[in-house]
């Protein structure tokens, strides 16, 4: 059986017969009233996962970004480009809501 860790894009998608994964059961990242408007920067032109490594410490939570702004970002690589503006999930907020 798979197991996903909380911070993961796949957590809450389930196994079938404990082999694969099933069909991507989307993680939302609601909008929240004290999300950050921020204009994407050079050093981050196609690495949300660097970005959300500066921003949460972690890396592997480069898919907040797409799910936050789905409007935005359709490829949540090659649609991060400098100058683009996005939502940021504030940390304890998103701690939250991954349940860590």
């Amino acid at each position: 059986m798979a197991n996903y860790s909380s911070t993961s894009p796949w957590h809450i998608t389930p196994t079938v017969e404990d082999t694969y994964l099933d069909i991507l059961s989307i993680r939302p990242v609601p909008a929240a009233d004290d999300d950050i408007l921020y204009t994407v920067q050079p050093q981050y032109a196609y690495r949300p996962d660097l970005l959300a490594y500066d921003l949460y410490g972690s890396g592997e939570l480069w898919w907040v970004f797409a799910q936050r702004n789905m409007d935005i970002l359709k490829d949540p690589v090659n649609d991060m480009l400098p100058g683009i503006k996005i939502y940021l999930p504030k940390g304890p907020d998103l701690s939250q809501l991954l349940g860590v």
